[in-house]
């Protein structure tokens, strides 16, 4: 991954400011879609009653016993690829590859800022005019109004996840044998 990486970042500083926030604003838009991916994928994993642990384990001197119903159920998920949703991988897959070309982009911005800066005092005769700097204004404040909303999605898919485990951990005790 750290090859394609390089790639883009040799790609995007050739890009102008404009293109680079079009690309970064695609790249927001896949960050959040592999977001709600994995939130459905969680969601469908919940939902699956085939996943739940309905076995009972009980400890004698330190020795964890179990019946062989919770064998067969973790033969089960390791034998489909370890936590047994590929979807919620591929989901994770997504959200990091999609994470990575968004920083990557984020971190060319400047960079081709001060390319076109040294371009504009190597070259005096080709002076910004106002529309360019108005428009270059307004593109620094898109740019940064999507480093933002990046972070509130960032904090906002944390309380989500959070919530989830709340909820996981309920579950778990909802299904845990009471002892009267």
């Amino acid at each position: 991954m750290e090859e394609t990486s390089g790639v883009s970042n040799a790609a995007t500083t050739s890009k102008t400011t404009q293109e680079l926030a079009k690309e970064g604003q695609k790249h927001l838009e896949e960050t959040i879609e592999a977001a709600f991916q994995i939130l459905s994928s969680m969601n469908d994993e919940l939902c699956n009653p085939t996943l739940w642990s309905t076995t009972t384990t009980s400890t004698s001197n330190g020795v964890v016993h179990a019946d062989s119903t919770s064998d067969a159920n973790n033969h089960h998920l390791d034998s489909s690829g370890g936590s047994g949703n590929s979807a919620l991988d591929e989901a994770r897959h997504r959200y990091k590859t999609s994470v990575a070309a968004l920083r990557a982009v984020l971190t060319a911005i400047p960079n081709s800022h001060k390319a076109k800066s040294f371009e504009m005092v190597s070259s005096p005769v080709d002076s910004v005019s106002r529309s360019d700097e108005v428009e270059i204004n307004k593109l620094e404040e898109r740019a940064s109004l999507l480093r933002k909303e990046l972070a509130n999605k960032n904090k906002y898919l944390k309380r989500l996840i959070d919530q989830l485990r709340d909820l996981i951990t309920d579950i778990s005790t909802w299904q845990s044998p009471c002892s009267v």
